[in-house]
């Protein structure tokens, strides 16, 4: 490098710190005034007692801490009674599952039981003779007649219906055709 390029490098070096010494001189005006007055209002600048202020936020913060105890406390017993709520649900629900499983099963023994004193009776009226069965299914309503010549042997059904008169053998007839006529077919 030449002597001039030294020379300039130099200059620029002394330009920049001057710069720097005089932004930094700039700024230690206000706080040399700030310092040695400092319990007085400067402008707009207010000066804090540091002191009386902290109290004040101190008791603030104690207070919202006192306030968010208290909210928690009242969440967590809320938990409590929700917790409490669901294990009563959970138990009345169990309660409802084993009332209706011994429903279920008490309809089907009620079931299979007249299903079974139908066919025991059915049974007894296929063993008589068709002429007594017939005055006996003369008496009853078509449709209690109709119901357990169905359960009967065909053959049996038709000595006994042989034997009815031609009104009450037409009336189960049309009873015994009719009962699957509504059924859905789809």
């Amino acid at each position: 490098m030449s002597k001039t390029g030294k020379g300039t490098l130099g200059i620029l070096a002394v330009l920049l710190v001057g710069s720097g010494v005089l932004r930094v001189g700039e700024g230690t005006g206000w706080v040399f005034a700030q310092t040695a007055d400092e319990g007085q209002i400067e402008g707009d600048v207010a000066v804090c007692d540091p002191d009386g202020m902290l109290e004040e936020v101190l008791a603030a913060l104690q207070t919202r801490e006192d306030e968010v105890r208290v909210r928690e406390i009242a969440v967590q017993n809320r938990i409590v009674a929700l917790d409490l709520a669901n294990d009563q649900i959970d138990r009345k629900l169990a309660e409802l599952e084993a009332a209706e499983a011994s429903l279920a099963e008490t309809l089907a023994v009620a079931r299979t039981a007249a299903q079974d004193d139908l066919t025991s009776l059915s049974g007894v009226y296929e063993a008589m003779k068709p002429k007594d069965a017939a005055l006996l299914f003369a008496e009853m309503p078509p449709e209690f007649a109709a119901g357990f010549l169905g359960r009967m042997r065909p053959e049996t059904a038709a000595e006994i219906m042989a034997g009815l008169p031609a009104s009450n053998a037409y009336s189960i007839s049309v009873v015994m055709a009719g009962r699957n006529a509504l059924v859905p077919t789809e």
